[in-house]
């Protein structure tokens, strides 16, 4: 038996948590998934103090995995109907180039649109959020939307097409997919509004992960996802027209110039008959600047003696 004298008493301790992955800490309209840690303090003769501590758990979801890399593309198509009348056929065709994604990413959307009606329709991109609960045989879900993207209209008898248009996944928690009784999905749905109907809507699945893309991880992870690179830096470094030369007086001295103007020996005819079958090979004029003087202790301007500087003291 061990008798604690009074005064304060402190018990350091460790748990190691479960190698098999624990699911992401939840909370829900329905349910909820925490994790604490309990202590229980029993004393003879009185009650027993209790006393628990929530910690959260994040379960690590890696994209730069190959079922998360793969692009996710699909087609819809309906035909707009309204008191047993057809408007006409509207069809969406979408493709994302990839399923996993962190919070903060953007994804772009590329998607065209097909509006053989009558009437003008408004497409539209959602993120969604879908929870469901299972417990004794029942299901209840709750469905959020998390991303809106809208576009522009479209007439009547008209196409229009999405070159990657952004929608940029808020901060929210991580997808659920190993737990049994709460999951926790999201889905990217791009719509058509179509007046006087139901929408038109194509469903591509989404996997929001804890672990980034790599930015050198795979070669499906397009330059699309992270927007096209900028080339603007290299074509203000690269100039359109190249920089000229010096000038011939700017490096050599007409003394010079003239002095090899007499010495120089005309060179000897070329025979260019056969120039044609040999091949071409630039020749670059290399351009030198003349050599600084050659230092000597002598002065070859010598100054009279009135002239040169004195040193004054007080």
């Amino acid at each position: 038996m061990t008798i604690l004298p009074a005064g304060r008493h402190e018990f350091p301790f460790s748990f190691q948590l479960p190698e098999e992955t624990l699911v992401t800490s939840f909370e829900g309209k329905h349910g909820s998934i925490r994790y604490w840690v309990k202590v229980k303090l029993h004393r003879p003769w009185a009650t027993v103090k209790k006393i628990k501590k929530e910690f959260t758990v994040i379960e690590p979801i890696d994209i730069n995995t190959p079922a998360l890399l793969a692009p996710q593309a699909g087609t819809k198509d309906k035909m707009a109907r309204a008191w047993y009348r057809n408007f006409g056929q509207v069809s969406v065709t979408a493709k994302i180039d990839r399923k996993g994604y962190t919070p903060g990413e953007v994804i772009p959307v590329f998607a065209e649109f097909d509006n053989s009606t009558s009437r003008s329709v408004v497409p539209k991109a959602y993120i969604t959020q879908t929870q469901t609960f299972i417990a004794r045989g029942t299901m209840k879900q709750k469905r959020s939307v998390v991303g809106t993207l809208c576009g522009d209209i479209v007439g009547a008898r008209s196409r229009e097409t999405w070159h990657g248009r952004a929608i940029k996944i808020p901060p929210v928690g991580p997808s659920i997919l190993q737990c049994r009784i709460i999951k926790v999905e999201y889905m990217l749905k791009v719509c058509v509004d179509v007046p006087g109907t139901s929408k038109l809507c194509l469903e591509l699945p989404l996997v929001i992960g804890t672990i980034p893309l790599h930015p050198f991880g795979s070669r499906t992870s397009s330059v699309s996802s992270q927007y096209s690179v900028n080339l603007e830096w290299l074509r203000m470094a690269i100039p359109e027209q190249p920089e000229p030369p010096p000038d011939y007086s700017s490096v050599v001295t007409e003394e010079e110039a003239e002095q090899r103007n007499n010495t120089a020996v005309p060179p000897p005819a070329e025979d260019l008959s056969g120039i044609l079958e040999r091949p071409l090979m630039a020749f670059v004029q290399e351009f030198r600047f003349r050599p600084p003087p050659v230092y000597s202790e002598i002065d070859p301007n010598p100054q009279p003696l009135n002239m040169r500087p004195r040193c004054m003291t007080c």
